[in-house]
């Protein structure tokens, strides 16, 4: 298992300023793009760093002690991150997700869910408020995170091989770690609970059969997610990519077959299949083989403030220089409305379609770092 790890280039503050001046778009309460994609889902990252050195998200030869993680007065503060989700919101939003890096190193995250949990959409409703963890400290957290108003839990999980695992995470860190982390969430109250492999040919593709055994009769999703091109940091090569269609084969002939299911909401990006049998369900993100581009409704904003309309993009918008600059000089009112300006010229201005035409000329060599903006 040998890999190619390539030197990281530091894009970070490479980003513009966006314009705050009203467009017909920012005077809507839901937003499309230029390929009338609407807005519907906003990532928050809130820390750049990780316990874990996954192989393909933070590998231990490049996120290393010297690495330069950002200080403290860089990142956005809760109520940053706030006042930004309103606007979100405002114009579309209902789902927001809380990524890292880990998001559960991040001090008293909890507050900050609890700050989330009291936005409205426009017709009244309670935003959809989740986070992704690698589930390292999910046992000592659940019962704030629950009691602050998340609403649901997304846990990684690379392999039901404790060997295969602590090599993915290369950490040593065990697979019953996380089963105790998922019982302990279950515990207080989460339901529907979703379950994320990544699948990395001649690491873990052996393991997706014990993992669909595993989850088949559980009361938690699991979905199998190709190996992707995010950054530039994990070497990625096409050759070590499974497709999701050799997933589901193996499922299918090896487990239970399956039936396909209607997705829960348009732009969802995972596929949906449940067991003849009926006894659960289990997703595939195919974001290398089969893209969808076309109905992509993800926003993701950075550790720092910069907002981002493409997992694969290389180039950010700096909604903190707004925050700190001229909208801390307005009123309340005339800065969210500033905000919501600035978000609606983003996304209106959207054309973002990198898997569709994933190609090696394609491959901007300084793409964004999985790690700085959530997968």
């Amino acid at each position: 298992m040998t890999d190619m790890i390539v030197p990281l280039v530091d894009v970070r503050k490479r980003a513009f300023v966006p314009s705050i001046e009203p467009s017909a778009a920012s005077r809507q309460n839901t937003l499309g793009d230029t390929r009338h994609r609407r807005l519907h889902d906003l990532r928050i990252s809130v820390t750049d760093r990780c316990n874990f050195r996954c192989v393909y998200c933070m590998p231990k030869e490049v996120f290393n002690n010297d690495y330069p993680y950002l200080k403290h007065d860089e990142l956005l503060s809760f109520e940053e991150i706030t006042k930004l989700a309103k606007a979100f919101v405002s114009l579309g939003v209902e789902k927001l997700r809380l990524t890292g890096g880990e998001p559960l190193l991040r001090k008293n995250v909890e507050t900050l869910i609890g700050m989330l949990a009291e936005l409205r959409t426009p017709a009244g409703q309670p935003v959809d408020l989740t986070l992704t963890t690698n589930a390292s400290l999910l046992a000592k957290k659940a019962r704030a995170l629950k009691a602050a108003g998340l609403d649901r839990i997304t846990v990684s999980l690379d392999a039901m091989d404790d060997t295969i695992f602590k090599k993915m995470n290369d950490v040593d860190y065990s697979v019953e770690q996380v089963l105790e982390g998922l019982d302990a969430a279950a515990a207080e109250g989460f339901n529907n609970i979703k379950v994320n492999m990544v699948v990395k040919k001649g690491w873990n593709e052996d393991q997706v059969v014990p993992m669909a055994r595993y989850f088949k009769n559980s009361p938690h999703i699991v979905r199998f997610i190709e190996y992707m091109d995010v950054g530039t940091s994990n070497g990625w090569k096409l050759d070590e990519v499974v497709p999701s269609k050799e997933v589901l084969s193996k499922i299918h002939s090896e487990v239970s077959p399956l039936v396909s299911l209607e997705p829960n909401y348009q732009g969802e990006v995972a596929q949906r299949w449940k067991y003849a049998d009926g006894s659960n369900e289990v997703g595939v993100i195919s974001s290398v083989t089969q893209a969808f581009c076309s109905s992509c409704t993800r926003a993701r904003l950075s550790t720092q403030g910069q907002l981002y309309t493409c997992l694969f993009a290389s180039q950010g918008h700096d909604f903190k220089a707004l925050l700190r600059g001229s909208v801390a000089t307005m009123s309340d009112s005339d800065g969210d409305e500033a905000l919501r300006n600035a978000v609606a010229n983003v996304w209106g201005a959207r054309s973002d379609r990198y898997s569709e035409i994933r190609t090696a000329a394609s491959f901007p060599s300084d793409r964004i770092e999985m790690s700085y903006i959530g997968g």
